[in-house]
Protein backbone atom coordinates (compact mmCIF):
# COMPACT_ATOMS: atom_id res chain seq x y z
CA UNK A 1 0.00 0.00 0.00
CA UNK A 2 0.99 3.65 -0.39
CA UNK A 3 1.58 5.45 2.91
CA UNK A 4 1.99 9.14 3.70
CA UNK A 5 4.06 9.98 6.78
CA UNK A 6 2.91 13.20 8.45
CA UNK A 7 5.74 13.94 10.86
CA UNK A 8 9.18 12.60 9.97
CA UNK A 9 11.07 12.61 13.24
CA UNK A 10 12.44 9.58 15.06
CA UNK A 11 9.06 7.83 15.09
CA UNK A 12 8.41 8.66 11.45
CA UNK A 13 11.74 7.16 10.45
CA UNK A 14 11.08 4.02 12.51
CA UNK A 15 7.65 3.66 10.89
CA UNK A 16 9.23 4.08 7.46
CA UNK A 17 11.69 1.26 8.21
CA UNK A 18 8.94 -1.15 9.26
CA UNK A 19 6.63 -0.16 6.39
CA UNK A 20 9.34 -0.81 3.81
CA UNK A 21 10.14 -4.17 5.42
CA UNK A 22 6.46 -5.10 5.03
CA UNK A 23 6.49 -4.24 1.33
CA UNK A 24 4.75 -0.86 1.46
CA UNK A 25 5.67 2.36 -0.33
CA UNK A 26 6.26 5.69 1.39
CA UNK A 27 4.97 8.18 -1.16
CA UNK A 28 5.02 11.30 1.03
CA UNK A 29 7.08 12.50 4.00
CA UNK A 30 5.92 15.70 5.65
CA UNK A 31 7.93 17.69 8.17
CA UNK A 32 8.46 21.35 8.98
CA UNK A 33 10.71 21.84 5.95
CA UNK A 34 8.19 20.81 3.26
CA UNK A 35 4.79 21.65 4.72
CA UNK A 36 3.72 22.94 1.31
CA UNK A 37 3.72 19.35 0.02
CA UNK A 38 0.96 18.51 2.50
CA UNK A 39 -1.82 19.02 -0.04
CA UNK A 40 -4.75 17.23 -1.67
CA UNK A 41 -2.83 16.21 -4.77
CA UNK A 42 -0.13 14.41 -2.82
CA UNK A 43 -2.40 12.94 -0.14
CA UNK A 44 -4.81 11.58 -2.76
CA UNK A 45 -2.09 9.12 -3.81
CA UNK A 46 -1.95 7.57 -0.32
CA UNK A 47 -4.03 4.63 0.91
CA UNK A 48 -3.49 5.90 4.46
CA UNK A 49 -1.59 8.58 6.36
CA UNK A 50 0.28 7.97 9.60
CA UNK A 51 0.47 11.11 11.74
CA UNK A 52 3.21 11.40 14.38
CA UNK A 53 4.06 15.06 14.77
CA UNK A 54 3.46 16.90 18.05
CA UNK A 55 0.78 18.31 20.36
CA UNK A 56 0.49 21.63 18.48
CA UNK A 57 0.25 20.26 14.95
CA UNK A 58 -1.63 16.98 15.40
CA UNK A 59 -5.16 18.38 15.31
CA UNK A 60 -4.80 20.43 12.09
CA UNK A 61 -2.86 17.59 10.46
CA UNK A 62 -5.58 15.05 11.23
CA UNK A 63 -8.32 17.41 10.11
CA UNK A 64 -6.54 18.03 6.80
CA UNK A 65 -6.26 14.29 6.14
CA UNK A 66 -9.96 13.85 6.88
CA UNK A 67 -10.83 16.83 4.69
CA UNK A 68 -8.95 15.22 1.80
CA UNK A 69 -10.61 11.82 2.42
CA UNK A 70 -7.34 10.11 3.36
CA UNK A 71 -7.70 7.48 6.12
CA UNK A 72 -5.49 8.62 8.98
CA UNK A 73 -3.74 6.84 11.84
CA UNK A 74 -2.70 9.27 14.58
CA UNK A 75 -0.18 8.62 17.34
CA UNK A 76 0.48 12.16 18.54
CA UNK A 77 -0.47 12.88 22.15
CA UNK A 78 -1.13 16.05 24.11
CA UNK A 79 -4.04 17.30 21.96
CA UNK A 80 -6.95 15.13 23.14
CA UNK A 81 -9.05 18.07 24.30
CA UNK A 82 -10.05 18.35 20.61
CA UNK A 83 -10.69 14.67 20.02
CA UNK A 84 -14.47 15.04 19.93
CA UNK A 85 -14.15 17.62 17.15
CA UNK A 86 -12.15 15.14 15.10
CA UNK A 87 -14.61 12.33 15.68
CA UNK A 88 -17.58 14.52 14.78
CA UNK A 89 -15.92 15.76 11.59
CA UNK A 90 -14.80 12.24 10.64
CA UNK A 91 -18.34 10.90 11.00
CA UNK A 92 -20.00 13.77 9.14
CA UNK A 93 -17.40 13.73 6.35
CA UNK A 94 -17.40 9.95 5.81
CA UNK A 95 -13.77 9.61 6.80
CA UNK A 96 -11.62 7.02 8.52
CA UNK A 97 -9.71 7.77 11.71
CA UNK A 98 -7.76 5.55 14.09
CA UNK A 99 -6.19 6.86 17.29
CA UNK A 100 -4.21 5.17 20.02
CA UNK A 101 -2.12 6.66 22.78
CA UNK A 102 0.28 3.78 22.10
CA UNK A 103 0.52 1.47 19.08
CA UNK A 104 2.76 -1.16 20.65
CA UNK A 105 1.12 -4.60 20.70
CA UNK A 106 2.74 -5.20 24.09
CA UNK A 107 1.35 -1.96 25.53
CA UNK A 108 -2.14 -2.77 24.29
CA UNK A 109 -1.93 -6.14 26.05
CA UNK A 110 -0.66 -4.19 29.08
CA UNK A 111 -3.78 -2.00 28.88
CA UNK A 112 -5.97 -5.10 29.16
CA UNK A 113 -3.96 -6.37 32.15
CA UNK A 114 -4.26 -2.94 33.79
CA UNK A 115 -8.05 -2.98 33.49
CA UNK A 116 -8.27 -6.48 34.92
CA UNK A 117 -5.96 -5.69 37.84
CA UNK A 118 -7.92 -2.52 38.64
CA UNK A 119 -11.11 -4.55 38.70
CA UNK A 120 -9.57 -7.06 41.11
CA UNK A 121 -8.25 -4.28 43.37
CA UNK A 122 -11.39 -2.15 43.40
CA UNK A 123 -12.68 -3.45 46.76
CA UNK A 124 -9.29 -3.41 48.51
CA UNK A 125 -9.25 0.07 49.97
CA UNK A 126 -6.01 -0.52 51.87
CA UNK A 127 -4.06 -0.18 48.62
CA UNK A 128 -3.05 3.17 47.24
CA UNK A 129 -2.23 3.48 43.53
CA UNK A 130 0.42 5.30 41.52
CA UNK A 131 1.26 5.45 37.81
CA UNK A 132 4.83 6.25 36.74
CA UNK A 133 6.00 6.99 33.20
CA UNK A 134 9.59 7.46 32.03
CA UNK A 135 10.52 8.86 28.62
CA UNK A 136 13.42 10.56 26.85
CA UNK A 137 13.99 14.26 27.44
CA UNK A 138 12.77 15.26 23.97
CA UNK A 139 9.21 14.14 24.68
CA UNK A 140 7.15 17.32 24.60
CA UNK A 141 4.07 16.37 26.66
CA UNK A 142 3.67 15.13 30.21
CA UNK A 143 2.13 12.95 31.33
CA UNK A 144 2.39 10.62 28.36
CA UNK A 145 -0.77 9.63 26.52
CA UNK A 146 -0.14 6.04 27.58
CA UNK A 147 0.03 7.04 31.25
CA UNK A 148 -3.23 8.97 30.91
CA UNK A 149 -4.89 5.92 29.34
CA UNK A 150 -3.66 3.74 32.21
CA UNK A 151 -4.87 6.25 34.81
CA UNK A 152 -8.29 6.63 33.21
CA UNK A 153 -8.68 2.85 33.08
CA UNK A 154 -8.00 2.73 36.83
CA UNK A 155 -10.48 5.54 37.50
CA UNK A 156 -13.19 3.63 35.61
CA UNK A 157 -12.82 0.63 37.93
CA UNK A 158 -11.83 2.14 41.29
CA UNK A 159 -14.28 4.74 42.57
CA UNK A 160 -12.17 5.77 45.58
CA UNK A 161 -9.99 7.62 43.08
CA UNK A 162 -11.78 10.65 41.60
CA UNK A 163 -9.20 12.17 39.24
CA UNK A 164 -5.56 11.93 38.22
CA UNK A 165 -2.89 14.56 38.85
CA UNK A 166 0.59 14.90 37.37
CA UNK A 167 2.43 15.39 40.66
CA UNK A 168 2.87 13.84 44.09
CA UNK A 169 -0.23 14.33 46.22
CA UNK A 170 -1.32 13.54 49.76
CA UNK A 171 -5.00 13.50 48.78
CA UNK A 172 -6.04 9.87 48.75
CA UNK A 173 -8.85 10.50 46.27
CA UNK A 174 -6.30 11.65 43.66
CA UNK A 175 -4.35 9.24 41.46
CA UNK A 176 -0.71 10.24 41.04
CA UNK A 177 0.96 10.14 37.65
CA UNK A 178 4.69 10.67 38.09
CA UNK A 179 6.54 11.78 34.93
CA UNK A 180 10.29 11.33 34.60
CA UNK A 181 12.45 12.38 31.63
CA UNK A 182 15.66 10.37 31.33
CA UNK A 183 17.69 9.75 28.18
CA UNK A 184 17.70 7.50 26.24
CA UNK A 185 14.53 5.83 27.57
CA UNK A 186 12.04 5.04 24.76
CA UNK A 187 9.24 4.45 27.27
CA UNK A 188 8.52 2.75 30.60
CA UNK A 189 5.11 2.62 32.30
CA UNK A 190 4.45 1.24 35.76
CA UNK A 191 1.24 0.86 37.77
CA UNK A 192 1.81 0.19 41.47
CA UNK A 193 -0.62 -0.77 44.24
CA UNK A 194 0.88 -0.21 47.71
CA UNK A 195 -0.40 -1.21 51.12
CA UNK A 196 1.25 -1.28 54.58
CA UNK A 197 2.04 -4.98 54.08
CA UNK A 198 2.90 -5.43 50.38
CA UNK A 199 3.04 -4.01 46.86
CA UNK A 200 1.80 -5.19 43.48
CA UNK A 201 3.32 -3.79 40.29
CA UNK A 202 2.77 -4.27 36.60
CA UNK A 203 5.29 -2.74 34.21
CA UNK A 204 5.89 -2.35 30.50
CA UNK A 205 9.36 -1.35 29.35
CA UNK A 206 10.01 -0.61 25.69
CA UNK A 207 13.47 -1.51 24.44
CA UNK A 208 13.19 0.64 21.30
CA UNK A 209 10.65 2.35 19.03
CA UNK A 210 10.10 -0.62 16.73
CA UNK A 211 7.15 -1.98 18.70
CA UNK A 212 5.33 1.35 18.35
CA UNK A 213 6.25 1.60 14.67
CA UNK A 214 5.07 -1.92 13.89
CA UNK A 215 1.70 -1.29 15.53
CA UNK A 216 1.25 1.96 13.60
CA UNK A 217 1.88 0.17 10.30
CA UNK A 218 -0.55 -2.60 11.29
CA UNK A 219 -3.12 0.12 12.02
CA UNK A 220 -2.57 1.67 8.57
CA UNK A 221 -3.03 -1.74 6.96
CA UNK A 222 -6.25 -2.19 8.93
CA UNK A 223 -7.79 1.19 8.09
CA UNK A 224 -7.15 1.05 4.34
CA UNK A 225 -10.47 1.20 2.50
CA UNK A 226 -12.54 1.60 5.66
CA UNK A 227 -14.76 4.37 6.99
CA UNK A 228 -15.41 5.09 10.64
CA UNK A 229 -13.62 5.62 13.94
CA UNK A 230 -11.35 2.87 15.21
CA UNK A 231 -8.80 1.99 17.89
CA UNK A 232 -6.05 -0.59 18.37
CA UNK A 233 -8.63 -2.87 19.95
CA UNK A 234 -10.18 -3.16 16.50
CA UNK A 235 -6.80 -3.83 14.90
CA UNK A 236 -5.83 -6.51 17.43
CA UNK A 237 -9.30 -8.02 17.84
CA UNK A 238 -9.53 -7.52 21.62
Amino acid sequence: MNIALVGYGKMGKAIEEIALQRGHHIILKIDIDNIGDFNHTNLSKADAAIEFSGPESAFPNVMKCLQFKTPVVCGSTGWLDRMEEVKKYCSSNGGAFLYSSNYSIGVNIFFELNKQLALLMASHNEYDIQVTEIHHTQKKDAPSGTAITLAEQVLEKINRKKNWVNHITDKREELEIISERIDPSPGTHLVKYSSPIDEIEIIHRAHNRMGFATGAVLAAEFIKGKKGIFSMKDVLGF
